[in-house]
């Protein structure tokens, strides 16, 4: 292992452990220090996020890329009224979420703590520096950050006004270490778990780096490998609402993980809502991929593949097809899905309380777009990132789903016969 990172681990421990025990104040303060620091450094973030973007219009990146790497004004404002989101949250650290009394008097409570030294592994969205740095932190936990090296030197400046906003506080600086450099075999070391000092994986980023991660590390991950989410428009859907959900769930960003990868479409409400999706996807500049019926309701739309149902394009493409009803809908979702997030377009309760039931999904959602899969929609905050996972956390992980839990038993002199 390289001196540099196990420098990082001993650091981050040793963090760790003033973390866990300070006030909700002290945390407070110094999210609130980090906000003001983004902005007062909004320009230099900017300068070198261009710097950052000059690279990549060098090496020809696919324009779904090249937006999830862009820090606008907007962006860097979203970020430090993220860092003030998460201040305002509960402390999850501490809170008792359950307690009971035991026959031979002992007290039993389950209290929430801090799972440790987290370390995030991310690629192209430099914003999610302070997402983390700020989740972690306020949830107790040191964070080991590790940008991807197309946007270096974006996480770098967002990082250093982490650890200003630290200073500040009076927190130790080590709290949110973001890794020197975009050596890849930075990554092997921390998938290590760096000497048992990392005591949670958290990788955000392509198929390839979340593939690698869950078969490489040796800690615990929260991942999800793919976002290939479904809009099912169902016969009983309101026409003008399904091609605004539809539209917004596919091209409003097609390169984040909530964004729609394909249509499946009513067979018996087709006549109405089939063509004029549609249309509205291709004016809009999305691509389709579509079944037989789709191609028969407009010849622009071209054959999809087998490979198209499970494909994540995160781009202006989606796959369509027309099934005989909910029930197809949920065996095609089942099949072909990530368990990630799916949506119904439907009038029919009935119908929609099905579809929430049994999809098997980490999101469901009824009459509203697959874009919502976000920590801060879910009034989170922020997140960091999107568990498809069943054990401990899924869907948007935020400060609660950051904290463990341990049992602290009261007792009056109790020895067990």
């Amino acid at each position: 292992m390289s001196e540099v990172m196990e420098k990082i681990g001993r650091n981050a421990r040793s963090a760790a452990r003033i973390l866990a025990l300070a006030s909700t104040e002290t945390k407070n303060a110094a999210l609130m220090a980090m906000a003001s620091s983004v902005r007062r450094s909004a320009n230099a973030i900017a300068d070198a996020n261009a710097q950052d973007l000059a690279d990549a219009g060098t090496k020809g990146l696919k324009e779904s890329f090249v937006d999830r790497l862009t820090l606008t004004q907007l962006r860097i404002e979203a970020m430090a009224k993220g860092l003030e989101d998460i201040a305002s949250l509960p402390d999850p650290v501490g809170t008792v979420t359950s307690e009971w009394a035991r026959p031979n008097g002992m007290m039993i409570s389950r209290v929430r703590v801090p799972i440790g030294v987290i370390g995030i592994i991310y690629e192209s969205r430099p914003n999610v520096t302070a997402d983390a740095g700020g989740l972690c932190l306020k949830s107790g936990n040191a964070a080991i950050l590790r940008g991807g090296s197309d946007s270096h030197r974006s996480s770098l400046a967002i990082a250093s006004c982490l650890v200003e906003g630290l200073r500040e506080a009076g927190l130790p600086e080590y709290a949110i270490q973001l890794v020197p450099g975009s050596d890849r075999s930075y990554v092997g070391e921390m998938l290590s778990g760096l000497n048992n000092c990392i005591d949670l994986i958290v990788p955000r980023g392509g198929k390839s780096l979340v593939k690698r991660v869950q078969q490489e590390a040796r800690v615990p991950v929260f991942s999800h490998l793919e976002g290939i989410c479904h809009v099912y428009v169902d016969k009983a859907a309101d026409p003008a609402m399904a091609r605004r959900i539809v539209l917004n769930a596919k091209m409003r960003r097609t390169g984040v993980c909530g964004a729609a990868e394909s249509v499946l479409v009513d067979r018996s409400g087709s006549e109405s809502n089939l063509k004029p999706l549609i249309n509205e996807l291709i004016s809009a500049g999305c691509e389709i991929r579509g079944d037989a019926a789709a191609q028969a309701a407009d010849a622009r739309v071209k054959p999809a593949t087998e490979e198209d149902w499970s494909t994540e394009y995160l781009d202006a493409i989606i796959s369509v097809k027309v099934v005989d009803g909910v029930g197809e809908a949920m065996s095609h979702i089942a099949r072909y899905g990530s368990q990630h997030t799916d949506a119904i377009v439907t009038e029919d309760q009935a119908v929609a309380e099905r579809f929430l039931k049994e999809v098997d999904s980490a999101i469901v959602l009824h009459n509203a777009s697959t874009q919502f899969a976000d920590g801060g929609e879910f009034g989170f905050g922020a997140e960091i990132g999107i568990a498809t996972g069943k054990l401990h956390a899924r869907g948007p992980v935020g400060v609660e789903q950051l904290t463990t839990f341990k049992y602290q038993v009261r007792g009056s002199g109790q020895t067990r016969p």
